[in-house]
């Protein structure tokens, strides 16, 4: 429920500026707040945190509180989030390989994957667990390539 607030926040920009500004009274961003609660139909305990977040002038920081919330609960149930770029769309046999493999060198956390397909990738593949980053990528290599030749 956190993260579909804040994806909606994320999607209206005017409703963060509204949070976001100064001047509008708490009171004001606690009522716009409990109606777009009850607009998305949450529970109560959702509800009561994000009237508690507006009324503190804080509703602009939900995106993060929502993913810091996320990593809370990924790292209970011993999930991490992978960040995957590819040249081109992984196939589900590409994908299964990749969870599995980025599983057993994580001390087998069950891994979710984020793809991304990033035309700039000559080839291959970035993911970022964390500060964890595994560079499989062609552009990486001709990089450390590079790198190598000019240093001698």
């Amino acid at each position: 429920e956190l993260a579909s607030l804040a994806e909606l926040l994320e999607q209206a920009p005017e409703v963060n500026t509204f949070f976001a500004q100064p001047w509008v009274p708490a009171p004001a961003k606690r009522a716009v707040a409990l109606e777009l609660a009850s607009r998305l139909d949450v529970s109560a305990l959702t509800r009561d945190f994000l009237g508690l977040v507006a009324r503190r002038g804080r509703a602009n920081y939900l995106q993060k509180m929502a993913e810091i919330f996320q990593d809370l609960v990924d790292a209970d149930v011993g999930r991490v989030r992978a960040k995957v770029r590819t040249a081109v769309a992984l196939t589900e046999a590409d994908r299964e390989a990749l969870r599995q493999r980025l599983g057993r060198a994580l001390h087998g956390k069950q891994v979710e994957l984020e793809e991304t397909v990033d035309n700039g990738l000559l080839g291959g593949f970035v993911v970022e667990v964390g500060t964890y980053i595994v560079d499989g990528s062609l552009d990486g290599q001709l990089a450390h390539l590079r790198a190598r030749l000019a240093g001698g």
